[in-house]
C-alpha cells in the first residue's frame, strides 16, 4: 500500500493560531522563512528518496517563484492551498471561486505545470460549505484533500466518510480526507501538530489501521514545523502558542522515522490508484 505524503506550504505567521493577532496587510513586513524551511523539507525528502505533494499558497508562489520551480524540478506535485489561507467556511461561493482562480494562476505561472489538486486551509470544507465541492468540480480539479472527518475545536466534519468519496454526483472529483486514527467511536487527528506533539506510534497505528482496510493514508505537515528557530509571535492565546511552538526541534527526526516505516508517494498517484 502506497500512502500520500503531503506538505502545506505557508509562512509560520500565516497559520490559524495567529490570524487574529497579525493583520494580513502586515505580512510582507514580517521576516520570511518559507524558502528556508521548504528547502529543508525538499532536502529531507531527497535524502529519504520520496516524492510528495506540496499544497502551496498562491501568496507564497507569487513571492517565491524560484521555490515553486525547485518543488516541481524535484519531481513533486504542485497543488493549491488557496490564495492566503482564508478558511473556506468564511467565504461565500463566488469569493471561493475567485480565491481558487487567483491561487491557481500564481502557482501555474511559477511552476509551469497544471494544478489539479486542492487542500482547503485548516481543512475548512464541511457542512457549512455545500457549494465548495461543486465549484472545485466546475473548475476542473481532479481531487480535493480538504476534509478532516472528526470533531475539532477549530474545524472538522465528524460525519464525513473516513476514506475517499465522490462528493459531486456525476463528477469525477474525488475528496480524499486526511487520515485519522479510530478508537471505537472516537477519531483522533494524526498529522501536523498532532504528529509533532503526540507519540509517533499514534500516526503509525493510523497508517497500519487504514492499510488493513485496503485504503491509503494521507499524512500532512507544514515546513515551519521543522524550524525551531522561527521568531516567536506574541498575542495569540496560550493554547495556540503551545500547539504551534512545542517540539519543533523533534519534528524532522520523527518525520524521517515515519517515512522509513511506510511507502509514500504523491497525492495524485494515490488518487489515480483509487480509480
Amino acid at each position: 500500500m502506497r500512502h500520500a505524503l503531503s506538505v502545506d506550504v505557508e509562512e509560520y505567521f500565516q497559520v490559524g493560531a495567529f490570524e487574529r493577532v497579525i493583520d494580513k496587510r502586515d505580512w510582507d513586513a514580517i521576516p520570511s522563512r518559507v524558502e528556508y524551511n521548504t528547502d529543508a523539507v525538499l532536502a529531507l525528502f531527497a535524502e529519504s528518496g520520496v516524492k510528495a505533494t506540496f499544497f502551496t499558497l498562491g501568496w507564497v508562489a507569487e513571492r517565491h517563484p524560484a521555490l515553486i520551480r525547485r518543488i516541481v524540478e524535484g519531481g513533486h506535485e504542485l497543488a493549491s492551498h488557496g490564495w492566503d489561507h482564508q478558511r473556506v467556511f468564511t467565504m461565500d461561493a463566488e469569493t471561493f471561486r475567485a480565491d481558487l482562480g487567483r491561487a491557481r494562476k500564481a502557482l501555474e505561472n511559477a511552476g509551469g505545470v497544471p494544478v489539479s489538486g486542492y487542500r482547503a486551509p485548516s481543512f475548512s470544507i464541511d457542512t457549512r460549505t455545500p457549494w465548495a465541492h461543486p465549484i472545485l468540480a466546475e473548475e476542473g480539479y481532479t481531487y480535493s484533500s480538504s476534509v478532516a472527518p472528526l470533531k475539532h475545536d477549530h474545524y472538522g466534519w465528524p460525519d464525513a466518510p473516513r476514506y475517499a468519496f465522490n462528493p459531486v454526483p456525476g463528477s469525477p472529483l474525488v475528496e480524499v480526507p486526511v487520515t485519522v486514527a479510530e478508537f471505537g467511536s472516537r477519531r483522533m487527528a494524526t498529522g501536523g501538530g498532532f504528529f509533532r506533539l503526540f507519540p509517533a506510534m499514534l500516526t503509525n497505528h493510523a497508517v497500519r489501521q487504514v492499510a488493513a482496510d485496503g485504503q491509503p493514508a494521507v499524512f500532512y505537515f507544514h515546513p515551519w514545523e521543522i524550524d525551531p528557530g522561527q521568531p516567536r509571535i506574541a498575542g495569540a492565546p496560550a493554547k495556540s502558542r503551545l500547539r504551534h511552538y512545542s517540539r519543533l526541534g523533534a519534528m524532522a527526526g520523527k518525520l524521517r522515522g515515519l517515512i522509513a516505516r511506510h511507502d509514500w508517494t504523491r497525492m495524485d498517484a494515490v488518487v489515480a490508484g483509487l480509480a
